[in-house]
């Protein structure tokens, strides 16, 4: 495993910053906290924290829940990308329409596009979510350190699960010095699953698909063992159709929805019209055939409600329970 060592302190200066960012050598100070300094794995490198980071940027909505969870939300001072309200209790909302959005840009395919200097400029002693044209060695060389959600880590491949949840909760609450928030956060999370688990009963034997459309045709994307929709489909009750692909995400077509044919499909999106994802799909030649839109056991839910895991996907869970409970 590669490994990297990320001193991070509590506020770093422009003028340190910009040496770095010119090729400079100026380094942050490294006098460590009480309590640290705290080493964390993340996607296959070692980040080490000498005191609980101060200025964070959000590059990904993911992360949200558990800064709320911990307390720590007033410490995010700029965040990028798509923060739908529906995720988003009242106080959270409050808390993010006072952090200033550099940017809402996305391509296509719904990835964020943010430049390096922008984010540089923020002075960050963290950043959180990995987007394509700022990587982690990007920021690495700025000494910038940066945290993925473990699940959207390159080449992941391990089966996620609702435990995953409780582990990454404490992995935030070593960085920010919280364990008893996290703690409390993961007992409040557990109680929540086993009642959804009661209602759920056993399993109904119906078979499932999770998909994102493209809004207007085109690539439809199908969810594997590697997603977070595979455990999550379990747990309502249903059958992965494509439990049998180890992959997280990959392109699926029509005909090979008509061959394995749900019972119910769930379809990601990142914003926008739910209305118009449907159709993404629905229009598609030969998609009226499908089992699930014959039936209108069709259901979309935004993204963060299914992945990566997070206390969202608790709240996703309850969704689909209450859509399909009712269709049984």
């Amino acid at each position: 495993m590669k490994a990297t060592r990320l001193a991070v302190t509590a506020a770093a200066s422009t003028l340190t910053l910009l040496i770095a960012a010119c090729g400079g050598t100026a380094e942050r100070p490294t006098a460590a906290g009480p309590g640290y300094p705290v080493t964390v794995t993340n996607c296959g490198e070692d980040v080490t924290f000498d005191a609980a980071p101060e200025r964070i940027v959000l590059l990904k909505s993911a992360a949200v829940p558990y800064l709320q969870a911990l307390g720590v939300m007033d410490r995010v001072t700029a965040r990028a990308g798509q923060y739908p309200k529906e995720y988003y209790d009242a106080e959270t909302l409050a808390e993010l329409d006072r952090i200033p959005l550099l940017t809402d840009r996305t391509d296509t395919s719904g990835h964020l596009q943010i430049s390096k200097e922008v984010v540089i400029s923020q002075e960050p002693d963290l950043v959180l979510g990995e987007v394509d044209n700022l990587s982690r060695d990007t920021l690495s060389a700025v000494d910038i350190p940066l945290l993925e959600e473990p699940a959207m880590c390159p080449d992941n491949t391990a089966t996620p699960s609702f435990e995953d949840i409780y582990a990454q909760l404490e992995t935030y609450g070593r960085v920010f010095g919280r364990q008893a928030e996290a703690t409390s956060a993961v007992d409040a999370l557990r109680t929540r699953m086993t009642k959804i688990q009661s209602e759920v009963g056993p399993s109904s034997g119906r078979t499932a698909a999770v998909l994102y459309p493209t809004i207007g045709g085109g690539t439809t994307y199908a969810y594997g063992t590697a997603s977070m929709a595979h455990p999550q489909l379990e747990a309502a009750g249903f059958r992965n159709v494509f439990g049998d692909t180890p992959e997280r995400v990959f392109e699926v077509t029509v005909e090979e929805l008509l061959g394995r044919n749900p019972d119910v499909l769930i379809l990601l999106y990142g914003d926008g019209d739910p209305t118009a994802v449907e159709q993404g799909l629905t229009g598609l030649p030969g998609a009226e055939k499908l089992n699930a839109v014959r039936s209108g056991n069709v259901m979309t839910q935004l993204f963060n409600f299914t992945e990566p895991p997070t206390a969202l996907s608790i709240d996703g869970l309850e969704r689909i329970v209450q859509r399909f409970r009712a269709a049984a």
